[in-house]
């Protein structure tokens, strides 16, 4: 009984561990609303402004194209972005090496971390497809939701994997590593086939985009929005988000301890930058 219970009893203060990271950064939302408010119209205003070139061109294709582009990578950019700036935000907030020394998993925060973004991304999102579905009229006669949504939920393993990673930075490089993490995600906007196809790029930016997640992500949602694709059809664009994401979260949870003692040897945690 004892042994049994153990386990069980650990397993529920790691889950209230993560709940108690989703609810701190719930609470960090709402003191900087204005903040979230401002880069949410900001986000609005950008993926309209993409939009209009399809309506310049009076090519309704090309519209739901360009907005599948701006939604979808607006989810991916806001997972992403959340996961790479949790030590960040707990510099900010003078409460990183309070966090880090807490009898925490890592993994338990992360995982709350990773839960808020995806919720904070879909809510995000919606608000964003609402406006643009107003502005535009779209034809999903075909569209296959069921395609668009595997692939997302695939596909957002090998982001948080990368986001998990990218959260390094901060921790190593305490005044340049927001900036460097904001860099990666500008790499993956290029690379990726956002707003265009990839065959448009130089021949080492296409090779580039064979490891982005988010190029196989956005061609995966494209086909099954636009060609009713099934995921039998996308199958290409699968297989390699599942490995990557196999491979990258445990590679970015292995990295991140490495480098949170690596932090704590040389007192990098209590530095401000």
């Amino acid at each position: 009984m004892t042994t049994l219970h153990r386990p069980m009893s650990a397993a529920s203060r790691e889950l209230g561990a993560s709940l108690a990271f989703i609810e701190r950064n719930f609470n960090l939302s709402r003191r900087y609303w204005g903040w979230e408010l401002a880069f949410l119209v900001y986000a609005i205003a950008g993926a309209l402004a993409i939009s209009f070139i399809g309506a310049e061109q009076a090519d309704k294709r090309l519209i739901f194209s360009l907005v599948i582009g701006a939604i979808f990578w607006n989810y991916l950019s806001t997972v992403f972005s959340f996961i790479a700036e949790t030590i960040s935000w707990e510099r900010w907030e003078g409460t990183l090496e309070y966090t880090m020394m807490a009898p925490v998993r890592r993994a338990s925060q992360l995982l709350g971390s990773t839960a808020y973004a995806i919720l904070y991304g879909l809510i995000h999102t919606t608000v964003i497809l609402v406006v643009l579905t107003a502005f535009f009229e779209l034809d999903l006669s075909k569209a296959n939701f069921v395609t668009a949504a595997g692939i997302m939920v695939v596909g957002s393993f090998s982001v948080i994997g990368i986001g998990v990673m990218a959260a390094i930075l901060p921790l190593l490089y305490v005044e340049r590593g927001a900036q460097m993490t904001f860099v990666i995600q500008s790499c993956l906007l290029v690379v990726s086939g956002v707003y265009y196809s990839i065959s448009v790029l130089p021949g080492w930016m296409q090779v580039a985009s064979a490891f982005s997640p988010a190029t196989y992500i956005l061609d995966g949602v494209r086909r099954g929005l636009l060609d009713g694709a099934t995921l039998v059809d996308i199958w290409p664009d699968i297989w390699p988000l599942a490995i990557m994401g196999v491979a990258l979260i445990p590679t970015g949870l292995w990295l991140f301890g490495r480098a949170e003692r690596y932090a704590k040897r040389t007192g990098k945690l209590k530095r401000v930058g």
